[in-house]
């Protein structure tokens, strides 16, 4: 016992020594950067971390002391964010947020666009950042002068408030959830459950009145997995019982260079979509993400209603894939018939959605205009179609949408016709 007091009671004394010096670093801190930066501190004292003090060095590290070396200053990562948020992080690690990084540097377009577009956090890099990161990626980063690409939790927790409830607002997924390939943003918000949000926060509905967010369905609970059934690319395996959209769906995976267009058998990129869990490997997997998703319909609909939504969702996808498959086709004969000649960068000579408007190399507009067509009803339309009846929006699903898809496959057959007609063998 006596031992044991002697012990506590060093402890007390090297904290009472200590604290004097600890606390007067982090006033040095706060005192120079509400000169530097000003919104930083502000947004520091009104976080919940600054009442728990939370202080600088806690995240930062103690090795930056002046103007002098504000390179030694440690930038966190999630893991830094782990030592308290546990649970958080680990939900976080299982998510598809965490694969956003991953998917980023997977891709072939990645690494012919602009650095500054990627690593240097404007473009796709801007949203893409999240996910935990190596050493060895985050030594690349920061050689490259990008020392603001560490932690994924900022993303919707903005340093330096961390707010929970910033992160629980809709708002907070804007920012990455809309635009060219991926307007949830725009088609939750004009949705029924999105305008009874916004009416909601006017005060003109009931306090227990049902206005699901997009934290609602995707991360209920507060947990940080977030991952859907069909995946950000609509396709997954195994294929389906049905003839015609099985075929179709096979199309799609050789557009996407999932599987090799000449035999049908699986290439490389097949390993690349599952370390990125890009889509759903196995009917069980999906099927779980399914139910969860009912479960959440639940809450305010009938199961059945639910169910029954969802399933001509699933129907809607393969009529949308039935007209991309046949654009598809039509430009991938033009390929075989010698009409458009393979860029260089390309496996195959076949449509390849992942290298996007260009291809890079020594000519950057090597993509055909037909090809960019197909692309943007892939990516742009396709999308819309889909993504919108699931998120029922009406207009999305269809106008922006499932029209769109029509009119890019009549314009591709158009110019598939013209290419035949002009074409001019040896040439």
């Amino acid at each position: 016992m006596k031992n044991k007091w002697i012990a506590v009671s060093g402890v007390l004394v090297g904290m009472l020594c200590f604290a004097p010096v600890a606390f007067a670093d982090e006033e040095a801190c706060i005192t120079c950067h509400r000169k530097i930066s000003p919104g930083q501190v502000a947004d520091w004292e009104s976080s919940r971390h600054s009442k728990e003090e939370i202080t600088c060095s806690v995240c930062h590290g103690e090795k930056h002391k002046g103007a002098e070396d504000g390179a030694l200053a440690e930038f966190p990562d999630e893991r830094v964010c782990a030592d308290c948020h546990e649970d958080q992080f680990d939900q976080f690690a299982k998510g598809k947020h965490n694969f956003g990084w991953t998917s980023l540097n997977a891709l072939p377009i990645t690494h012919v666009e602009p650095d500054e577009l990627m690593e240097g956090g404007k473009g796709c890099g801007g949203c893409h950042n999240m996910g935990i990161k190596t050493d060895a990626q985050k030594k690349e980063q920061r050689d490259k002068g990008y020392r603001y690409q560490n932690n994924s939790c900022d993303e919707c927790h903005t340093r330096h408030s961390f707010s929970k409830k910033e992160a629980l607002d809709p708002t907070a997924c804007r920012q990455c959830h809309m635009g060219y390939d991926h307007p949830q943003w725009e088609m939750w918000s004009s949705s029924k459950h999105g305008t009874r949000y916004a009416v909601k926060e006017k005060g003109k509905l009931p306090e227990n009145a049902q206005a699901p967010t997009c934290q609602t369905c995707h991360m209920p609970e507060g947990t940080h997995t977030n991952r859907t059934a069909w995946g950000f690319l609509g396709v997954r395996l195994p294929l389906p019982e049905d003839k015609e959209w099985a075929a179709n769906r096979v199309t799609i995976l050789k557009a996407l260079g999932v599987l090799n267009p000449e035999t049908g058998e699986p290439t490389g990129r097949l390993e690349v979509v599952k370390a990125a869990d890009l889509v759903r490997l196995t009917e069980e997997d999906w099927q779980n993400e399914r139910k969860k998703m009912i479960n959440t319909c639940s809450n305010c609909h009938s199961e059945k209603y639910a169910r029954e939504q969802l399933a001509q969702g699933d129907s809607m996808m393969a009529k949308a894939d039935g007209l991309m498959a046949e654009a598809i086709e039509t430009v991938a004969a033009l390929y075989k018939d010698g009409i458009i000649q393979k860029p260089e960068n390309y496996a195959f000579a076949y449509p390849d959605f992942l290298h996007f408007m260009r291809t890079g190399g020594g000519n950057m507009d090597q993509m055909s205009h037909i090809d960019q067509v197909l692309f943007e009803m892939y990516m742009k339309h396709r999308m819309r179609t889909y993504q919108g009846f699931f998120h029922v929006n009406p207009d999305y699903a269809y106008w922006y949408g499932w029209a769109m898809m029509t009119k890019d496959l009549g314009e591709i057959k158009e110019l598939a016709k013209t290419m035949r007609a002009t074409h001019k063998p040896g040439k």
